[in-house]
């Protein structure tokens, strides 16, 4: 056999040929195949051998598509355990209530969805019958994450079994009252019920992903045994073209995460039309699964198709099923057979061969309502092969039609996302096809009744009984309290009385903190530092052979710098979690250890330290999936400030996390100045979070890369710092050049690597303008705002409190001039609340790349720009001369 004219060399043509005659009569073999049968009949060979080859575990590359079929045949199907009848019953009951839900709520103008959960039914109800492991035997039990435009299903479920009520089901997306339901899994809102908040799309998939990397990373730390948790991710085709839904999945197969099952839900539409119009989505998806590494199962044609795919002896309609577009299979749903006769079978005469020996009433059940994730059998097949399978995650493609179940006005059309309710004739039409016992009288007053057998009916029973199989109720979210042991004193003593005279940054100096931490005997093993690559960069190599980066397959090379003392050590128990460069899998890493409290009854202190650039702007949805996930931890955000990051720019120049942070209710911000303020935040942050009364919340710290003389903590500072302000001097602590006592007082007040800007500016102002100026330590802007907040909401019930940054600045003489790294909206934030004359610097705008002085004066924050600026404020006042301003900008060259 000839090479053809201008083939490219392959990888083939380096690797020596042992037997060429061999290889010659192979090619040849296939040759003579597709010249006797055909080049189909050539194709089906080589993609069998290849299967088979795979199945036989030979490494060789794995094919990235099968046929447009499913991967469990009808013949190799378990037998299925349940009661299928039963089963049924209970999924109507549920699709009925989940429709009249939402129904019923439309009419308040509160929306919903119904037609998510009418696809996927039966992809939760086998599951919930027979796989999903509650949490009352280990406490772990298995993760569900569900799509969070099916919770109507979820919610009608809970009805069912007694957990929610009817009134309950009528406050659907009314929750002001305190009795109502959330409109998607939101664990702030029900946190008996849901465990993960899954509705902003993209965020489940990546969450389940590092969740299931979580539960390893306990187990082999032996923390807690999670051997028999199983992470189920339950997702829409439409989601995933979300970038965070497949940014994880080569993760999760490298590290051979058998613990994860997707379910993706594949009903061919999205929110406004179809998923891929002109192409096929489950074959896309198979091909980027099977291209990462995970085992696929294609659940797509229910047991009508076997007829057809029995009379196919030529292949014709496997061929067909796989060049039809996503668009028009849709369409196919909702037309008639004459049309599915003409535009489908007609294609070719084998298929019109074929559709003459099929009925009529054949070809529609096959074409409108057959697919394998609406039949429980073929669900359950999947699943159990899932969980059999080992060595890599699986995702399981379930072909289902929108809207099934809902009649002729749901299913399958693009608008049914936004439809939100169904009239009574439709209601009617969904209890005859569904057989439940509702009389016409139950809609007497125009409104459509929930539906319930009892609590002492067959159907209830039998759920109790399959839920008390698995380990209690699902999903179902609980939390059994522990409180962690204060660390010892002597961890924080060394941030306390300061650095002498060795300059230290604030980032060193919370790495140090750590560092002591994490060899405390009662809570050391529980601290799980996460960074994504640059650890370096914040000091934490030396955390490295001690504490080890977390890897399932321990260390299996030798490092490069293994003789050096603070080499790179990975270990199957490692402490760190390394995650390369990705802030969105560091963070889902970060919210899996912060809620592993309630996961796994385990509290982690885990703390995510990362370039604050990169925080809050490039993940902070997922700050709030964390805030809604009831999330304990620290994030920090280190290299912080616009100005204090020589040379990198524009792109690595925060100037605004601040700003972002402050829109999240459960984050604590604080931008410390010194390392005793940060000692003193992280105790109290210990005590507040994972304390005798825990608190949902978590801390947002900034730190900085800028060596500095680490002063020892002023007596009676504590409250101000953990409230948000104190006073750290005042002019007559300078020991040279204090001012004149009737001299002009102004009150300089920063946070973070600010406060060394405006000790600078004190000075001068003392020293040349004869101005006293206190300065002040603004450890957070945020609490500040929080605590006035919340004095003006006590006022509107009738209480009269004074907000903290009022009483501490109360007879502070002069105005106040805030200083920050930051925009000047971050400092502004308290403004409205200080009652003596307010006005602030900060860095508005881009950064740029510069040196820390040059960019402090390109922005105005460096301490001859603070010193103009407050004498400007004193002449506005007429405490100074006005002309002293202009001499004090010509001197310092502004």
């Amino acid at each position: 056999m000839s090479d053809p004219v201008g083939k490219l060399p392959s990888e083939l043509d380096q690797l020596p040929d042992r037997d060429t005659e061999e290889t010659a009569e192979w090619a040849a073999s296939l040759d003579a195949v597709a010249q006797a049968a055909g080049t189909r009949r050539a194709e089906y060979l080589l993609r069998r051998t290849l299967q088979h080859a795979e199945a036989a575990g030979l490494a060789l590359p794995k094919l990235l598509e099968t046929d447009y079929v499913n991967t469990i045949p009808t013949a190799a199907e378990p037998e299925f355990p349940g009661d299928e009848a039963m089963e049924a019953r209970i999924t109507a009951w549920n699709r009925w209530n989940a429709a009249a839900m939402v129904t019923r709520g439309s009419k308040y103008g509160v929306g919903g969805h119904i037609a998510t959960f009418a696809s996927a039914a039966w992809l939760y109800e086998t599951g919930f019958q027979h796989f999903f492991r509650g949490k009352e035997t280990d406490g772990s039990g298995d993760q569900l994450y569900i799509q969070g435009h099916a919770s109507p299903g979820i919610y009608a479920r809970a009805f069912l079994d007694g957990r929610v009520s009817e009134q309950q089901l009528d406050n659907f997306r009314q929750e002001a009252g305190g009795n109502g339901l959330p409109s998607y899994p939101h664990p702030r809102r029900l946190p008996w019920l849901w465990e993960f908040p899954t509705v902003s799309m993209g965020l489940g998939p990546l969450s389940a992903i590092y969740q299931a990397r979580f539960n390893r990373y306990l187990q082999n730390r032996n923390i807690k045994d999670t051997s028999n948790s199983h992470v189920w991710a339950f997702l829409g085709d439409g989601e995933m073209d979300e970038p965070e839904s497949t940014a994880a999945l080569a993760l999760a197969s490298r590290e051979q995460l058998d613990n994860l099952t997707f379910v993706i839900n594949c009903n061919l539409q999205r929110l406004d039309g179809p998923v891929r119009a002109n192409f096929r989505v489950v074959q896309e998806l198979e091909a980027q699964f099977r291209g990462a590494g995970w085992n696929v199962i294609k659940t797509l044609w229910g047991s009508a198709w076997d007829e057809l795919f029995q009379l196919d002896t030529t292949g014709a309609l496997v061929r067909r099923i796989r060049e039809v577009p996503d668009a028009q299979f849709q369409t196919y749903a909702t037309r008639d057979v004459a049309y599915i006769r003409q535009h489908f079978f007609g294609a070719n005469a084998e298929l019109v061969q074929l559709a003459g020996v099929l009925s009529d009433a054949k070809i529609a059940e096959c074409f409108h309502t057959s697919r394998g994730g609406h039949e429980p059998r073929k669900v359950y097949a999947a699943y159990k092969a899932a969980l059999a399978h080992k060595g890599a995650p699986t995702v399981i493609l379930a072909q289902t039609v929108k809207g099934h179940t809902l009649g002729a006005g749901f299913e399958s059309k693009n608008a049914n996302h936004q439809m939100k309710k169904l009239t009574i004739d439709e209601f009617k039409d969904m209890r005859d096809l569904l057989g439940l016992p509702i009389p016409d009288s139950a809609f007497a007053d125009g409104k459509v009744p929930y539906g319930h057998p009892g609590a002492n009916s067959p159907e209830v029973q039998y759920l109790h009984e399959r839920r008390a199989a698995l380990g209690g109720p699902a999903p179902a979210r609980k939390v059994h309290h522990v409180a962690l042991p204060a660390p010892a004193d002597r961890s924080f003593a060394p941030l306390l009385k300061g650095s002498g005279k060795q300059e230290m940054a604030t980032t060193m100096a919370f790495v140090r903190l750590v560092k002591d931490l994490m060899r405390d005997k009662e809570t050391g093993k529980r601290w799980v530092p996460i960074v994504p690559d640059e650890a370096r960069t914040f000091g934490m190599e030396s955390l490295f052979p001690s504490a080890g980066i977390y890897s399932p397959l321990g260390q299996t090379y030798e490092p490069v710098d293994r003789d050096q003392l603070m080499y790179y050590k990975e270990a199957k128990d490692g402490q760190i979690l390394n995650e390369g460069i990705t802030e969105a899998g560091a963070m889902a890493d970060f919210i899996a250890a912060c809620t592993s409290y309630a996961t796994h009854g385990e509290p982690m202190i885990p703390f995510y330290i990362f370039y604050s650039m990169f925080g809050w702007q490039r993940t902070a949805d997922q700050m709030w999936q964390l805030a809604d996930q009831l999330g304990k931890g620290f994030i920090v955000g280190a290299t912080a400030g616009r100005t204090t990051l020589t040379g990198e720019g524009l792109q690595h120049a925060d100037g605004h996390s601040h700003l972002i942070a402050s829109t999240n209710p459960a984050s604590l911000n604080y931008d410390p100045a010194f390392a005793y303020e940060i000692a003193v935040i992280v105790k109290d942050g210990l005590r507040r979070m994972y304390g005798e009364t825990p608190e949902d919340v978590f801390y947002y710290l900034t730190v900085y890369n800028e060596p500095k003389v680490q002063p020892a903590m002023p007596e009676g500072v504590e409250e101000g710092i953990l409230r948000g302000l104190y006073r750290f001097n005042t002019a007559a602590d300078l020991a040279e050049a204090a001012p004149a006592a009737d001299a002009p007082k102004v009150q300089l007040m920063a946070s973070g690597t600010a406060i060394h800007w405006i000790l600078e500016a004190q000075k001068l102002l003392a020293a040349e303008w004869n101005v006293a100026a206190d300065v002040w330590s603004a450890t957070s802007w945020g609490e500040l705002r929080r605590d006035a907040l919340e004095c003006d909401e006590a006022l509107l019930r009738g209480e009269v409190r004074t907000p903290y940054v009022t009483r501490a600045l109360e007879g502070a003489a002069g105005p106040v001039l805030a200083v920050s790294d930051w925009m000047r909206q971050v400092p502004d934030q308290i403004s409205q609340w200080v009652e003596q004359d307010y006005t602030s610097l900060g860095t508005d705008g881009f950064g740029l790349s510069d040196t820390r002085e040059g960019a402090r004066r390109h922005f105005g924050v460096d301490p001859q720009s603070i010193v103009v600026a407050a004498l400007a404020q004193l002449a506005r006042r007429g405490e100074v001369p006005a002309s002293a301003v202009k001499e004090a900008r010509e001197r310092y060259g502004l």
